[in-house]
Order: C-alpha cells, then structure tokens, then sequence
C-alpha cells in the first residue's frame, strides 16, 4: 500500500507559483527554481493542476492532449527533469487528471463533430430539436449543460464549460483511451493522481429533467462509478500510489467506498469532499453570502472523521485549492489576527485523520487579493456568474462584492516569494493582478522567522512525521455544543493529543474534562499560536483564535507546562 497517512501534499497551481521566463506566467522550470523551499518545508508530494495542452478556457481543465506540456509551461523535458529531480529531494509528483471531460477542440471531439459515429460515442451526444434541450440540467458554471450542434442535429453534455465537453465512460474504448494516459505517465516516474470531479464519470442510462434541483442528483456517485474506478486502478496497477479523487457533491458512505483500503474493492488512497466549505452558503448557493455557520461546520468535521473512521475510508484535509478563496478571508482574520487565525486554521485540521494538503502561499497566509473592478477577474466561472448576478438584479457593486468573497481568483494571484515588485514571482506582467498586500506578506519575511506562519506549516509536518498519534490514531470530538470551539482527541494505545481551537476573534471559556485532578493523566502543552496555556482545572481560556494541542505526559492532570 502507498505510504501516505504520515505524508503532508503541496498543491501547486503552476500558472500562478514561479515565472522563469518574464512571460508573465508560472512555468516548470519556475518549479524546478523552487524545490529546495518545498523539501525545506517538508512536505512528501506535489500535487501539479493540468500543465496539458488547453486552450484555457477553464485555466488547463479543458485538456487537448493527456500526453503532452502545453507550451505554456515548457517542453516534456522540463516534465522529465522535474520528476528527477523532485525525486532526488525526497518528494514525489502528483498529476492531475480531468477524466470526466475534455476540451472541445481534443481530436477525439473534433472528429465527433466531423460526423464520425466511432467518436461520437466518445462523448454524450443525444437526439433532438434545436428547441427543447434533453434535460433542464444546469452547468457547474451556469446557464443549461446541454449544447446544441446543428450540423448532426444532436445535443451534447457539458456538466462544466461549453467548451469541455463529458466523455462517455460506459463506451469501453473512451475507459481504455484513459488507462493508456495513466500508463504513459506512470513510465515517466509519476507517483501520484488527482482525478479531477472523478465521481461525477458515470451518468445515468436515461436522461430526464431534474424538477428539485439542477441535476447532480442523477450523476453525482453514479450507477458504475465503482466499477469503473476499480477498472481503472486495477488494470494501471496504481493501487499501491497516492491518489486522491475529488468529489462533488458527493456522499459519505460513497466515499468510504472510494477510499477503502480492502485490496479488494480498491479505488483510490483518499477523497476530497467539500461540504465544510459551504457553510457560509446562504441556501446553498455559493453566490449569496452569508456569515459562516460554525455549527454546521462543526458537525460536519464530526460527520465525516467519524464516519470514514467507521468505515476504514481516508480523508483529504484541506481549507484551499485552486477553486477555493483564501481560508483566512473566509474563516479568519485579515487584520489584528491574522497571524493567529492562520496558525489555527491549519492546525485544526492538519491534527485531524487524513492526509493533510497544503495551497501554494496557503504557508504564509496569503488573503484574498480584493479585486475591485471585474476587469481584474479570469475566471470562466466568475466572469458568467458576474453577469448572471446582474441579470437577478444585483448592482454592479454587489455582484462584484459577491465575487470579492467568492471567485475562484482569490486563489490564483500569483505566489508572493518576497516584497520586491511584482512578489518575486515574475520579472513580466503577472497573467492575474498580483494581491494588494504581495509586500507584505511574502516568503522571504517568514522563511527564518520562528514565529512565523510559515514556521507553524513546518512544525506541524514535522510532528504528523514524528507522532504515530496523528497519522495513525483515531479521533473522538470534544465540546460539541460550542459553536465556538472545535476541539478533537486523538488516541492511538497509550499516545493521546487533545487539540482545541477558538473558531472566533474573541475570548471564549471551555470545559476541558481530561484536565481534571483524579483524571489520571497529565498533559503538557505541544504546540500553540499564543505563549503559555490559560487552563486550570477542567477548563481552558480561549484567547481570540487561539489553538492549543495538549500531550499526554503521564499521570496527573494538576499541571500543563509551557511549551
């Protein structure tokens, strides 16, 4: 089995981390400059978003050639050579692989449209009038998810872009076209995949209309997506890899599935599932704002890490990626606390089961970058529900303050290594605005700071490598009724971490119960974002965004030392 529970992934988004040539955009050889700062930071993967062929109408997830590096981002060579040499430092490389659909211009779609009934197949393609689409599903980035083509007089599926259209995965040809690029990679020396809305593969035999949603609910987890998951592994031999799925809007018991690790039903090392990142949703839509409901979060942290414990499935652990805003704009502090809010933020989930993925700048907790004009904006996403958000009335100021908190472009500003103009990142024109506070927060001020974000990232990794309790042990949740508070004990025979975290920017009180005299343990202080522990017994004095881990150290509990 791959080694992966004691392992920390970076998530590298390669437009936006190191320009090597002044182009304006990140490249490979921008990579390669950097890998001394990823193995010092400590982390085992690297995970790369699509650097194939892509036209970019969604940012390298419109893919033209599996096979390939799009020239954007140099030449396979330079692929080869990262490969090498990340491996020399310790650090293998993941790929990410959008499975569910490809750009419309990929040969294989090309030729659909050129009335080739063979691949035709490839895809989705269904009968009907120009009128009346086959289904009132909507797309992922709004407006309907079906295309018509009046030169075959057929419909074809889009769930995401117009320009990314599905492949059809109950065509066995298509299933083996993807094994063959899993195959290709693997010889490279690849040694990981994320497979990108991988549950979303396997759609239903008949097509009717959603009349309660926008049609998730009949392809999310879908009829064979098991069965074509396992297929998939099976045949590659990449049961013994790092892989993770993404899924959207998945369910548990489905991802227990995909994550198990009886050999027998083997699909994938771990899942991404992103319920806790709604819960500033209001009515569950992503464009209507509202403060998060740290309740709900709270239980849903609970939901899923004791149900994957149940189940023997594992859990990807994350706050950001390439689709998410800034954590801590979200669920931080931009100001007074910021540097607290950072530390807390990763340390209530980086102690949690599962393996832990850290967001390029995520590190030294870069914000939201506060784009004021929608001119600043990239993303196919942003800019459609931009006009979308005006279509339902809101004012230009509205729509653009909706986007402020919620565009995918939040986290795509590029990297900041350091307070210089343009962060380091390019000597061109950035592809994307650089965020307004780039000298500010950068690499260079944290790097040889010991109380630095940056810092907390390293000892964090550093204990998940060296404490058997993290990656191994199971969990149990604490203080359940506080919304203020989330707070978990891991266990593994004699070890026992109780990690408590103030989800606020003010001071909250908590029953700590293990902290009793007579308990018969005592507990010393491991890791916190503030000097000393304000705790006495059988409760604890949160101060704003405070995180504090506590080690089992023995017998009586009268007493928790500093650090």
């Amino acid at each position: 089995m791959a080694d992966f529970k004691d392992k920390v992934v970076y998530q590298i988004y390669p437009k936006s981390f190191q320009d090597s040539n002044g182009d304006g955009v990140g490249d490979l050889q921008g990579i390669l400059e950097r890998l001394d700062y990823l193995k010092e930071l400590g982390v085992s993967y690297l995970w790369l978003t699509p650097v194939f062929p892509s036209p970019q109408k969604d940012n390298g997830y419109d893919v033209t050639d599996y096979c390939a590096i799009d020239p954007r981002f140099g030449i396979m060579e330079d692929m080869e050579k990262l490969i090498q040499e990340s491996g020399k430092r310790g650090m293998g490389l993941m790929l990410d692989m959008v499975f569910n659909h490809t750009s419309t211009t990929h040969t294989w779609f090309q030729k659909a449209l050129a009335g080739e009934k063979e691949y035709q197949d490839y895809y989705i393609f269904q009968e009907g009038s120009p009128q009346k689409a086959p289904t009132n599903w909507q797309s992922k980035f709004g407006g309907p998810s079906w295309e018509y083509v009046p030169s075959l007089g057929k419909w074809y599926l889009h769930l995401f872009d117009v320009t990314q259209a599905d492949l059809n995965w109950d065509n066995p040809k298509v299933r083996e076209e993807l094994k063959k690029v899993v195959l290709f990679w693997k010889k490279k020396g690849i040694r990981g995949f994320r497979f990108d809305v991988v549950n979303l593969i396997s759609k239903p035999k008949k097509f009717e209309d959603d009349q309660e949603g926008d049609g998730r609910r009949f392809y999310s987890d879908g009829p064979h997506v098991h069965e074509y998951l396992r297929e998939l592994v099976r045949d590659t031999g990449i049961e013994d890899m790092v892989t993770v799925g993404e899924m959207s809007s998945t369910h548990l018991e489905d991802c227990i599935q995909y994550s198990t690790s009886n050999p027998e039903e083997k699909e994938l090392s771990m899942c991404f599932n992103f319920h806790h990142l709604k819960v500033d949703y209001k009515g569950g839509d992503k464009w209507a704002l509202m403060e998060p409901d740290r309740m709900a979060l709270k239980r849903l942290f609970e939901d899923w890490q004791l149900g994957m414990q149940r189940g023997n499935g594992w859990n990807a652990l994350f706050w950001c990626n390439h689709d998410q805003p800034r954590i801590v704009s979200r669920l931080g502090d931009e100001g007074r606390y910021w540097r607290e809010s950072a530390k807390m933020l990763a340390a209530a989930i980086h102690l949690m089961r599962g393996t832990p993925y850290i967001y390029q700048g995520e590190e030294i907790g870069m914000t939201n970058p506060h784009f004021r004009q929608i001119s600043q904006y990239r993303d196919v996403e942003s800019l459609n529900y931009y006009r979308i958000l005006l279509d339902r009335g809101k004012t230009k100021e509205e729509a653009l303050s909706v986007l402020a908190a919620r565009s995918r472009d939040n986290g795509r500003t590029p990297m900041q290594w350091s307070p210089e103009e343009r962060g380091g990142f390019t000597k061109g024109t950035p592809w994307i605005e650089m965020a307004d506070n780039c000298r500010a927060i950068h690499v260079k001020g944290q790097r040889e700071d010991k109380d630095s974000i940056y810092s907390f990232y390293k000892e964090l990794i550093r204990l998940r490598k060296e404490k058997p309790v993290i990656s191994e042990g199971s969990i149990a949740f604490l203080e359940k009724e506080n919304p203020d508070v989330l707070a978990y004990k891991r266990q593994l025979g004699e070890e026992e971490l109780v990690v408590v975290n103030n989800l606020t920017g003010r001071e909250v009180v908590m029953s700590v119960p293990v902290l009793k005299a007579g308990t018969g343990a005592r507990y010393e202080k491991l890791l916190g974002n503030y000097e000393g522990c304000k705790a006495d017994e059988g409760r604890m004095e949160l101060r704003p965004y405070e995180t504090v881990v506590l080690e089992k150290r023995g017998i009586r509990a009268d007493a928790i030392l500093p650090v």
